[in-house]
C-alpha cells in the first residue's frame, strides 16, 4: 500500500506506517534535543557580542564533529549539495538570531523565531517533500505554535520593536530553510549520523572563515579565553540537532520540527532560573497550551 508519509518512508522504518505518528522513543529523543537546544541558545545572552558568541559555538561544534569524522562514513555525492546549502543558511540564522537578541530577551526572541518556523516547515514540506499530516496532527501543531506565540506577547523588558520582529521572523525563515535542506540531505545520504558529523564539520569551517573575514585575525585572541564555553555549547548544539536530523529520516519533517520547538518551554525556565528574566502569568499559560499541542500531536 501507498505510504501516508510519502518520500519520508525509508526501508520500512516509517513511523507513520508503523502504527504511530511518532514512536515514543523518537518522541522523547526530540524532546531531549529541545532541552539541549534551549541550553546553548541561552549562552547567546551571556556573551557581550551575540554574533561572536554564536560563531564560537558553531566553531566549537565543528571541532567536536572533526573528532567524530574518523568513525563515520563519507557522505554520498547526493548529500553534499544539501550540506553546503545548510552551512550557508546557518550563517543567516546566526546573524539574524544575534541581531534579534539585541532588541529583546531570551523569553521574547526565542518564541517568535522558533515558533514561526514549524508553520513554514509544515507548508513547505507538503509542497516540496509531499508529506501529509493527519488532521489531528495539524490541529496539534496549530495549538503548539499558538502557545509559542502567546509566550512572546510580552517580553521581559515589557516592550517589543520592529527590529525584534523583523530579525526574529528572518531567523525563522532560515530555520525552515536549513531544516528542509538537512531532512533532504540526510534522507539522500541514508546515514543521518554521517550526514550530521560532516554537516557540523563543514559548518564550523564556514563560520570560522566568516568570522575571520569579518573581524580579522584579532578575533582569535578574543575567542581564546572562551574556548571551554565554545566546546560545551558546540557539543550541545551538535547533539541536539543530530537527534533532530536522525528523527527526520524516520518521521515527517513538520512533526519533528514542531516537537523540537518545545525548546521554548525549556528556554523560559532557563531565562527565569538562570538569567533572572521575568515570568509573566501569560507565559505560564502559554506553556500549558504548548504541552497540550504536544499531547495532541502524540496521540493523533
Amino acid at each position: 500500500p501507498a505510504c501516508r508519509a510519502g518520500p519520508s518512508c525509508y526501508a520500512g522504518a516509517c513511523l507513520t506506517c508503523n502504527g504511530a505518528a511518532v514512536e515514543t522513543s523518537v518522541f522523547l529523543m526530540v524532546i531531549a534535543a529541545a532541552a539541549l537546544h534551549a541550553g546553548w541558545n541561552a549562552m547567546l545572552k551571556i556573551g557581550l557580542d551575540r554574533f561572536l558568541t554564536a560563531s564560537l559555538i558553531q566553531i566549537g561544534a565543528g571541532i567536536v564533529a572533526l573528532l567524530a569524522l574518523p568513525f563515520v562514513a563519507l557522505p554520498e555525492a547526493a548529500a553534499w549539495p544539501w550540506i553546503i546549502l545548510s552551512a550557508l543558511l546557518h550563517i543567516g540564522y546566526n546573524l539574524f538570531l544575534s541581531r534579534a537578541y539585541q532588541h529583546g530577551d531570551l523569553g521574547q526572541v526565542y518564541p517568535i523565531s522558533r515558533g514561526s518556523s514549524p508553520l513554514l516547515v509544515a507548508a513547505l514540506s507538503v509542497l516540496l517533500l509531499g508529506e501529509v499530516l493527519p488532521a489531528g496532527q495539524w490541529l496539534g501543531l496549530g495549538v503548539l505554535v499558538g502557545g509559542i506565540w502567546l509566550m512572546a506577547i510580552r517580553g521581559g523588558h515589557g516592550k517589543s520593536s520592529s527590529g525584534l520582529l523583523i530579525n526574529a521572523l528572518l531567523t525563522a525563515l532560515f530555520i525552515a530553510g536549513y531544516t528542509l535542506a538537512d531532512a533532504s540531505g540526510a534522507r539522500a545520504n541514508g546515514d543521518p549520523l554521517s550526514y550530521s558529523a560532516w554537516l557540523f564539520a563543514v559548518n564550523g569551517l564556514v563560520m570560522a572563515l566568516v568570522i575571520l573575514g569579518q573581524r580579522g585575525p584579532g578575533v582569535v585572541s578574543a575567542l581564546g579565553p572562551h574556548w571551554r564555553a565554545g566546546l560545551l555549547g558546540g557539543a550541545m548544539s551538535m547533539l541536539a540537532y543530530s537527534i533532530a536530523i536522525w528523527a527526520m529520516t524516520l518521521a515527517p519533517v513538520a512533526l519533528v520540527s514542531a516537537l523540537r520547538e518545545t525548546s521554548v518551554v525549556f528556554a523560559l525556565l532557563i531565562g527565569r532560573l538562570w538569567l533572572k528574566e521575568s515570568l509573566p502569568p501569560l507565559r505560564a499559560v502559554a506553556c500549558l497550551i504548548i504541552l497540550a499541542g504536544v499531547a495532541m500531536m502524540k496521540l493523533a
